[in-house]
């Protein structure tokens, strides 16, 4: 029997992930947030809780959970709430976009989302919880830790190796074999060249305007 869903948050991501659930014709429970949902269009029709203890008194064999909390840098929220419900029992449901390309030598963690436009060549790990959004490209050999979020057009050459909580920003490029130490932040548009160390931004160049 196919399990239901309960989505957890309603914000962007999470309206995102149901348009996916949708389209692949899963049952959606419940959308959990304290909030009222924005999004009224996606979530419509979609019951809403505002107590995230309600999941708790569910049987966590009757249902699978979307972590529908945005990763953002430096917030941990979205692991935490990964950590709380797998601690009570709960399973998270690794969610895949019919139009992204995943090799089918691809090691995937619990809870993973692959988003639209992504590419995740052979031989490459993701990680529990973590998030290969919009048009990311993760290629051969790369081994991403738990997580994890490669933001939209991030691009990671061949071997690359991320630790725990690394937030890779929109549109950064990594070169081939380097390694993103635990919880470090790879700013937008940046081009990282050399591995780096635990806890560190990495900005790119600012832009700078003036007359012409």
């Amino acid at each position: 029997m196919t399990k239901s869903i309960v989505v957890l948050g309603a914000g962007g991501h999470a309206a995102v992930l149901v348009e996916m659930l949708i389209t692949q014709k899963f049952d959606i429970k419940a959308l959990v947030s304290p909030d009222k949902p924005k999004n009224t269009n996606t979530f419509a029709n979609l019951a809403h809780w505002q107590d995230e203890a309600k999941i708790l008194k569910l049987d966590p064999k009757s249902i699978l959970l979307v972590n529908g909390i945005g990763s953002m840098p430096r917030s941990h929220a979205r692991q935490e709430v990964y950590k709380k419900f797998t601690e009570a029992g709960f399973k998270f449901l690794t969610l895949i976009s019919p139009h992204a390309f995943v090799s089918p030598s691809v090691e995937i963690g619990s809870g993973v989302q692959i988003m639209a436009g992504s590419i995740i060549q052979t031989g490459c790990k993701i990680g529990d919880n973590s998030i290969v959004n919009t048009g990311a490209i993760v290629d051969h050999g790369c081994q991403i830790g738990r997580h994890n979020h490669l933001a939209p057009g991030a691009t990671l050459s061949g071997e690359v190796v991320t630790a725990e909580g690394v937030h890779i920003g929109t549109g950064a490029t990594l070169i081939q074999g380097i390694q993103i130490a635990a919880f470090s932040i790879i700013g937008a548009g940046a081009i990282v060249t050399k591995s780096v160390t635990e806890k560190q931004i990495i900005y790119p160049a600012r832009s700078t305007s003036k007359p012409i």
